[in-house]
């Protein structure tokens, strides 16, 4: 964080005022891979986990509400290799949960629906707004009343807060009350359960080819993608489309705004089509990397070209080489003449690809995964006690 690193690039047979542009990219991807795949950070889960068994309680179905979950839970076993996992579901066994996961889009819309306290013979509704929420927003003032019932659980239960949308798409993050909760679940690294949106792993059979769609170059007929669902004149990706699309043609694709919908062959299909997809993030933070680079372009085959975090933050998940980012030009007129450069060079293209040669990319399951993966953080956490502060 803080570091951002500015390449120019320059090429063969460019013109003058863009020379410098290719030549540095055809630095940066030819760099050797193994150098690049050395820093991609460990996942918390590689070694197997102790069958210790474990309930983990969904309070609520994640985006719906109330009601309870509409499918069975997932067999963590079978899909992630984690045993010993007890998924519930049904609220009365509360108190059999040793940790208890709050989604938290559905945390502020559901105040009143919250675990009673534990051992208290009566609760009222304004007692459980208020263990939600402090005053720091205005909304509410904590009584005396509130403060008895704030943290009573079942002994040893974890609370576990569960977020993935970043920081700007997040209401009610900063009133929410002190020590509430005991663990975070998010695609952040330094979270207590990090889950990321999807990573890399090794391929064990080297024959074995990458997930996904491969970048067959006769298919590709297009330059430049993007599929946005949420469009925003005053995000800084669409800021930076309205620039880049000046110097190169942008096909856009989407409900909203200039795009048109995504034919019927779906969106991989769609992107697969083209050399580059905009994996442009609605917000910058840390770690928000999401399934518009992981799913949208490495698995459509397209090379990403990124608006996110800074360069040195994906370079934590992905090889240097795997993926062109915005900070790498001075401008959208420089990044266009780079684009287009590749677009005559298929031998440079190509390289973004090497990455394929032992890597494969895993798409997070949501909520399988993270549910599974909670269990498994309990599994290998020690009894010490802990609250998020702040």
């Amino acid at each position: 964080p803080g570091y951002r690193r500015r390449t120019r690039c320059g090429g063969w047979g460019l013109p003058r005022s863009v020379s410098s542009l290719a030549a540095v990219g055809l630095l940066c991807t030819a760099l050797t891979t193994f150098i690049c795949w050395g820093q991609l950070p460990p996942l918390p889960w590689a070694s197997p986990a102790p069958q210790r068994l474990v309930g983990v309680l969904l309070w609520w179905e994640p985006f719906r509400g109330r009601g309870g979950y509409p499918k069975s839970p997932p067999d963590c076993s079978l899909r992630f290799n984690i045993s010993g996992c007890r998924l519930l579901t049904d609220r009365a066994a509360y108190g059999e949960a040793q940790a208890v996961l709050f989604h938290h889009r559905d945390l502020v819309k559901e105040l009143h629906d919250w675990p009673p306290p534990w051992g208290a013979r009566e609760r009222t509704d304004k007692a459980l707004v208020l263990r939600v929420f402090d005053d720091q927003e205005g909304a509410v003032t904590l009584t005396g009343k509130a403060l008895e019932t704030v943290g009573s659980r079942p002994p040893g239960q974890r609370w576990v807060w569960m977020n993935f949308e970043s920081p700007s798409h997040t209401p009610g993050l900063r009133g929410l009350a002190k020590d509430l909760f005991n663990w975070t679940l998010s695609y952040r690294t330094d979270s207590d359960v990090f889950v990321p949106y999807g990573f890399l792993y090794s391929r064990s059979d080297p024959t074995e080819q990458p997930s996904g769609l491969g970048p067959q170059m006769a298919r590709k007929r297009g330059l430049v993608a993007w599929v946005v669902s949420n469009w925003n004149e005053h995000q800084a990706r669409v800021r930076y489309y309205h620039q880049l699309s000046r110097h190169v043609s942008v096909d856009v694709f989407g409900r909203t705004g200039p795009g048109r919908p995504v034919p019927a062959i779906g969106l991989l299909h769609t992107v697969a089509r083209y050399k580059f997809y905009l994996a442009f993030e609605n917000s910058r933070h840390v770690d928000y990397i999401t399934e518009k680079l992981w799913r949208n372009a490495f698995l459509a085959g397209a090379v990403p070209v990124v608006l996110g975090p800074d360069r040195a933050n994906y370079e934590r998940f992905v090889p240097r080489g795997a993926f062109i980012h915005v900070d790498d030009f001075p401008n959208a007129a420089s990044l266009a003449a780079y684009l287009l450069f590749l677009d005559r060079n298929v031998a440079v293209y190509r390289r973004y690809f090497r990455w394929r040669r032992s890597f494969a990319v895993h798409i997070t399951s949501f909520w399988d995964e993270q549910w599974c993966r909670t269990c498994q953080a309990v599994q290998t956490s020690g009894d010490q006690p802990k609250s998020i502060h702040n």
